[in-house]
């Protein structure tokens, strides 16, 4: 199933869903999975229900997203942190240069 766009549309219930034309699958939240969710076991036929495997199918791949999007945000942070500690080192070899150059000059001078 392929779904191009989430478009503002009236539900069955008169309900205003928000736009996301656009703004691709990395829109969706875990209240947009609710919304679907709930919609699809509302507008869904009794006599043939949704099958349960699916049904946890479903459940367990928006898990699995959710899982893996906080993995993308632990590793930005961890990433970012990697980058200020690799600016903090560049300055304290700055550093212990600059007090090497003034001890040595300063040896030299009382020698």
């Amino acid at each position: 199933m392929s779904v191009a766009s989430v478009t503002s549309t009236t539900g069955v219930n008169g309900a205003t869903t928000s736009s996301k034309a656009g703004q691709g699958w990395g829109a969706l939240g875990a209240e947009d999975f609710v919304k679907l969710l709930t919609t699809q076991l509302n507008n869904q036929d009794p006599t043939d229900p949704v099958d349960n495997s699916q049904m946890l199918a479903q459940l367990a791949q928006f898990s699995s997203l959710s899982t893996q999007n906080d993995m993308k945000e632990s590793l930005g942070a961890i990433s970012a942190q990697g980058d200020t500690l690799a600016q903090i080192s560049a300055k304290l070899d700055t550093l212990n240069t600059t007090v090497a150059k003034l001890t040595t000059g300063s040896a030299a001078t009382t020698a």
